[in-house]
């Protein structure tokens, strides 16, 4: 019998994750309710083989696809058809092949969210949870425009995070490559010079000569030790502890912490207040926006406040507990509560910090890029002149 991976509730609330063997997805389901489990996610388990991948699909491809389906279903075409002429248009062949399986699953009978919920790699829990609440209140062609909206906002705001990563790692990369092509190939035809005169060299030079000497004949050592540097930062990444770790540190960095801290608040409420407008249940919402936080410590946050609001709290106070999350954000959404708009208020505070988002990435790479410039500057210039003092000594002595 085939296996099934599944993720499921418990009685006490607990989230629990395992396989199970069964006939068909449906027989899945059975034996879990028996089980008293409530499922949250069922799809069957992966083949064995170290190398085998399911299709790449582009989040843009996505987003095009949830906008044409909420067109479609707004024009009254049935879904199965809207499905075939998607993928009859798609320019993705690994969108085309995973629609063509959802479609012919809808037409078995299987509900469109549990369609999707086969393709966890294209379709994540947020997208399957808001379709499956946009099914049950026949909205469905709101909330996959509500989809498309927050696809397109969420990769916009990552797109800005990486651009003001990518500039600092670019100019490190080049000034790196240049301090090295100096310390391999300049510093050694200065080196013989030097030798033909025999005269003492500073002690700047013979350092500098020494680190070029090094690099010349042990500088396997140096690449072995990056890369297990960078190969043990990701096995310790993939460690609760470590993941914990450095998701805190980033937090706690002078200038990137502050971004990193704006872009999680702006993914946090945009992801609540899309799963509210959508319908989802509060704490269903709240453990969906966890698992996207992208960030272990406000993870662990949100599903702490989850707990206490499962006891009948609401949602503000929770989270002010938590001490995460800005006074202003805390005390937005606790109006938000007060007047029944929390919806709203989550969404204009996503607004709000995406634009803080812009400005504090704005501001990071102006500041960037004259601090790079300086430290390269600095760097060449002690180079340079380590090199030319014996010149400077025996100009000085021949006069």
């Amino acid at each position: 019998m085939p296996a099934f991976r599944y993720k499921a509730r418990t009685v006490e609330g607990r989230v629990h994750e395992g396989s199970i063997e069964a006939e068909n997805e449906n027989a899945a389901r059975a034996t879990l309710r028996g089980r008293k489990l409530t499922v949250l996610e069922l799809g069957k388990a992966p083949t064995a083989g170290v190398f085998r991948r399911g299709p790449k699909v582009a989040q843009k491809d996505v987003v095009t696809f949830s906008r044409q389906l909420a067109t479609m279903v707004g024009g009254g075409l049935p879904i199965a058809q809207s499905l075939s002429s998607i993928t009859e248009q798609t320019e993705s062949k690994g969108l085309a092949s995973i629609l063509t399986q959802v479609r012919d699953d809808i037409t078995s009978g299987v509900t469109i969210a549990d369609a999707l919920n086969k393709h966890p790699a294209v379709f994540d829990n947020l997208y399957v949870n808001m379709v499956k609440a946009g099914e049950s209140s026949g909205s469905l062609e709101v909330v996959l425009d509500r989809l498309s909206t927050y696809l397109e906002k969420a990769e916009a705001l990552k797109g800005k995070i990486k651009s003001a990563m990518m500039y600092p790692a670019a100019i490190a990369f080049v000034a790196i490559g240049v301090v090295f092509f100096l310390m391999v190939q300049v510093i050694p035809s200065f080196k013989d010079v030097f030798g033909q005169f025999g005269a003492e060299l500073p002690l700047p030079t013979k350092i500098l000569i020494g680190i070029s000497e090094f690099l010349q004949s042990q500088y396997y050592l140096i690449i072995g030790g990056v890369g297990a540097l960078f190969g043990g930062l990701i096995v310790f990444r993939r460690t609760e502890f470590g993941a914990r770790a450095t998701d805190a540190l980033l937090l706690k960095l002078p200038v990137f912490g502050i971004l990193m801290r704006k872009f999680t608040v702006a993914r946090f409420t945009r992801t609540l207040g899309t799963l509210q407008r959508s319908g989802v249940p509060i704490l269903e919402s709240m453990e969906i926006v966890a698992k996207t936080a992208g960030n272990k410590v406000v993870e662990e946050a949100i599903l702490k406040a989850r707990i206490s609001m499962r006891e009948g709290e609401g949602v503000a106070r929770p989270l002010k507990e938590t001490g995460v999350f800005p006074p202003m954000v805390i005390q937005m959404m606790a109006v938000g509560e007060e007047t029944g708009k929390i919806e709203e208020m989550l969404i204009k505070i996503a607004d709000f910090y995406d634009q803080e988002v812009d400005t504090a990435v704005d501001g990071l790479l102006k500041l960037i890029e004259p601090v790079m410039m300086v430290v390269m500057g600095l760097t060449v210039g002690v180079i340079v002149l380590g090199m030319f003092m014996p010149m400077f000594e025996m100009s000085s002595m021949a006069g």
